[in-house]
């Protein structure tokens, strides 16, 4: 990872995908994945750039399907849009295996993965539409790396930042992450004293009147 990539994550560390997802609905930012789930409930939210992967149908004879994860640099994400599609998967035990040994942070599939219990029981994070046993081989083919994909209805490009937890997953575009980070944290500072103010036994209406809850993910018009 490039000390660039280094100090765009360093960013986002202590922030999770609620904050984040907020502060950019707040800058009228897209970037949340829709429809794309956690194979576990991780405890701490993973952060990198994403390393994107398009494929597409296979052709006959059919191309690579998994070579790429060669090129994937330590820390990164691995991002494959598989055009959604649920009837074969991407992403099975041996992949798991590589990306834990090459220290990848995750892999989040537009798409199905198999073999669960290995991602499971290596605790390698893993986020997609679901699980699917039949494989992609002759089905799907790697069309594209470091391309802009589309996953869950939200546009990765290479070496966007993308935060992913047991809540989802999120990517904030590489040219507007300083802002993003800034507001999420202006966000969760506020949040914060909401709930100490209502642990000191304020009303919940009264907190977040005295805080501005309200305006805190109000679109901002001037961004």
């Amino acid at each position: 990872m490039s000390l660039s990539d280094q100090n765009l994550v360093a960013l986002f560390k202590g922030l999770d995908t609620p904050g984040i997802s907020d502060a950019m609905d707040k800058l009228g930012i897209p970037g949340q994945c829709f429809g794309i789930m956690p194979l576990d409930n991780y405890r701490e939210p993973i952060i990198g750039p994403a390393f994107t992967v398009q494929y597409v149908t296979s052709a006959q004879p059919s191309g690579s399907v998994g070579d790429f994860i060669d090129d994937v640099a330590e820390g990164d994400v691995i991002v494959i849009d598989n055009q959604g599609r649920t009837d074969c998967t991407v992403w099975g035990d041996i992949m798991t295996q590589y990306a834990g040994i090459r220290h990848i942070a995750a892999t989040v599939i537009d798409g199905v993965c198999r073999d669960v219990s290995k991602a499971l029981g290596d605790g390698y994070p893993v986020f997609s539409r679901g699980r699917f046993m039949r494989t992609g081989k002759d089905r799907v083919q790697v069309a594209a790396v470091n391309q802009p994909v589309s996953i869950g209805q939200a546009r990765v490009c290479d070496r966007d930042i993308v935060i992913a937890d047991a809540s989802g997953v999120v990517v904030v575009p590489r040219a507007r992450a300083e802002q993003v980070a800034q507001v999420a944290r202006q966000i969760e500072d506020v949040e914060a004293h909401i709930r100490t103010a209502i642990s000191a036994g304020k009303t919940l209406g009264q907190a977040r009147e005295e805080l501005g809850y309200h305006l805190l993910q109000r679109k901002d018009e001037t961004a």
